[in-house]
């Protein structure tokens, strides 16, 4: 049994993907960011980050429950756990090179792009110029790459599509101003809407939605997402 701690935002949706499309056995636990529950000490025991999201394996190497953080990590532990959605073996170095960009460009200049864009107090102007344009350079990567191929390690459907799609998912909010975000990248839009219509993709999207996630962007939340802009007094 996979033990997922979850909070609806880009990171956990590719998670809740491979779960789906595995049919791994899975119980969603939510941790709400907006109160700060990704600081208590036993979410903290499995993530000392305090980010989601996070797995436990009751059944990991050797029986043993075994812990995983971050989702680059856990989309390759639980492909590797079942045999699953890693390509080729030859096509390793190219998976774990693009896996790699997502995880260290496409995610986070998207998620600096959704901040100064939408999220911070203030917006200055040379912050958000400097994330949107990153999250536009990297989109066009990822349009050039998908030029030619289904998926974006070639006709295998794998972790890195699940990885891409949790943030292309947030276009929206990554782009903002315009109804279609991807209208400037029409092969990230053809594979965007390929993945998308996998039933496996339907139901990724519904996990989590029977808890009531706070959804007030409150001091409470400010602090409890954003614990560093904070005096620890």
């Amino acid at each position: 049994m996979i033990r997922f701690y979850f909070h609806p935002t880009p990171n956990p949706l590719k998670v809740a993907l491979f779960l789906e499309e595995a049919g791994l056995p899975y119980e969603v636990v939510p941790v709400d960011t907006r109160k700060g529950e990704q600081h208590d000490p036993a979410f903290r025991a499995i993530n000392p980050n305090g980010k989601l999201p996070a797995i436990v394996d009751t059944d990991g190497p050797g029986g043993a429950p075994a812990r995983v953080f971050d989702s680059s990590a856990i989309l390759i532990y639980l492909a590797e756990k079942t045999g699953a959605f890693l390509g080729r073996p030859q096509d390793r170095p190219e998976m774990l090179s693009w896996l790699f960009f997502i995880a260290t460009g496409l995610g986070p200049y998207s998620g600096q792009a959704v901040h100064f864009q939408l999220m911070a107090p203030e917006k200055p102007a040379y912050a958000v110029n400097r994330y949107r344009r990153e999250a536009e350079r990297h989109y066009a990567i990822l349009d050039a790459r998908l030029d030619g191929r289904p998926f974006l390690l070639g006709d295998d459907y794998t972790i890195l599509d699940m990885s891409a799609w949790g943030w292309i998912e947030r276009a929206k909010a990554v782009l903002p101003g315009s109804e279609e975000p991807l209208a400037a990248y029409p092969h990230i839009a053809r594979w965007h809407a390929a993945v998308s219509a996998r039933p496996a993709a339907a139901r990724a999207r519904l996990v989590g939605s029977g808890h009531a996630f706070k959804q007030e962007m409150d001091e409470e939340t400010q602090r409890a997402l954003f614990p560093s802009n904070y005096s620890a007094a």
